[in-house]
């Protein structure tokens, strides 16, 4: 799975040809990921919800960290091993913009 976050595009001074242009670029991108037979997912998250935390089970509206550490997306990608998911995740046109990819391996039961 990779778990994107903090692009510069995402952020309020950016234009919506910035956002656009992006866009484009991530479509083709996963649409290259489908043509090989590596995409399963990709869905942009909201940015509402709700944050249960600890043993007090507080609850916030607020689901997420601050600024650049918020999860905008995932991506869930066919991959041998982790290096392989690495190696997608580095032809990501997201990381043009600043972001970030976590790389995680999804368990199965």
């Amino acid at each position: 799975m990779l778990l994107f976050s903090g692009s510069d595009v995402y952020q309020p001074q950016q234009s919506p040809e910035s956002l656009q242009v992006l866009t484009e670029k991530m479509i083709a991108w996963v649409g290259n990921l489908s043509d090989n037979g590596l995409h399963v997912s990709s869905d942009k998250l909201q940015r509402s919800g709700k944050k249960v935390i600890g043993f007090s089970k507080l609850i916030s509206d607020i689901p997420f960290s601050n600024g650049k550490s918020i999860i905008g997306g995932c991506t869930i990608v066919l991959a041998k091993d982790l290096d392989q998911a690495v190696e997608i995740a580095k032809n990501c046109p997201m990381l043009s913009t600043n972001a970030s990819i976590e790389v995680r391996p999804v368990e199965s039961v």
